[in-house]
């Protein structure tokens, strides 16, 4: 009857089968975790490039604008004949009105 397993010996034997299945449902969870952080990073990296990527447009306008500016401050609007160029006129034009000639 020595082939018979002693209490200690059973007990020993479920409690390494308990915490060995313990041990595969942790293993389990934290790959289950370790996922779901990978997909949290790859998408805030996405985040960052598209971030990034409206940064830039919005440097391109913003110095596109600031050349503009550059640009009317230094030259007139346009050349006489090409319709860009606008005189002011200090009467209305059109039917019905005085000219001076």
């Amino acid at each position: 009857m020595e082939d018979d397993p002693t209490f200690f010996e059973r007990e020993r034997d479920r409690l390494t089968s308990e915490i060995s299945s313990g041990f595969e449902e942790l293993l389990s969870s934290s790959n289950g975790l370790n996922r779901k952080l990978e997909e949290v990073l790859g998408m805030t990296r996405e985040y960052e490039t598209i971030a990034a990527l409206w940064q830039r447009f919005h440097e391109l306008m913003r110095g596109k604008q600031d050349i503009l500016e550059e640009m009317s401050e230094e030259q007139p609007q346009g050349m006489p004949g090409t319709g860009g160029h606008v005189l002011a006129a200090k009467g209305s034009v059109g039917p019905g009105s005085e000219q001076d000639v």
